[in-house]
């Protein structure tokens, strides 16, 4: 999706530690997410690089902007080498789907029906997966982090990308 910039994402997620010792902690988290993404109209994207399907041309064109539903689960690790603050890495998979946002016959008249091809962004549930690095600082406050990921990831049949996040956790 080379015609995205950064939009905004909001996942709610829910989790447990399974191993939480002093300098180590390995957990699972399950959640959903809804991503909105900002681009680039298809007709300036076709102008551009041209369109094909997903992973069969330079690259596919979509309506301009998107937005995303996602049900993903992960598993981290950490390591804390000061007591405060973990560092760790994360990997996950989990869906995608992506609801075209623009009247279907438009889309199927004006970006189908001038290139030929539906590029198959917004008509089924795509597979994805990622990983990336963590960090985490543990406030002085019961029960509070704050913290960031990095997740590089892959939806199969969609795209590569990445997202940089904050995030504000609370621990029971």
């Amino acid at each position: 999706m080379l015609f995205r910039s950064p939009g905004t994402d909001v996942v709610i997620a829910v989790g447990q530690d399974f191993v939480d010792r002093e300098t180590q902690s390995m957990s699972w988290e399950i959640g959903i997410g809804q991503g909105i993404h900002n681009g680039m109209a298809w007709y300036d994207q076709a102008d551009l690089v041209g369109c094909a399907k997903a992973g069969l041309g330079p690259a596919p064109c979509t309506e301009g902007d998107l937005r995303t539903y996602t049900v993903q689960a992960n598993y981290e690790i950490s390591f804390y080498p000061v007591r405060r603050v973990g560092i760790g890495a994360r990997v996950g998979g989990g869906i995608l789907y992506s609801p075209l946002l623009i009247e279907k016959t438009a889309y199927a008249d004006e970006v189908i029906g001038e290139f030929g091809v539906d590029p198959g962004m917004h008509n089924a549930i795509k597979p994805v997966v990622f990983g990336g690095p963590t960090i985490e600082y543990y406030t002085k406050l019961s029960h509070f982090s704050v913290g960031a990921d990095i997740d590089v990831f892959y939806g199969i049949g969609w795209d590569l990308g990445l997202n940089g996040t904050a995030f504000l956790k609370y621990t029971f």
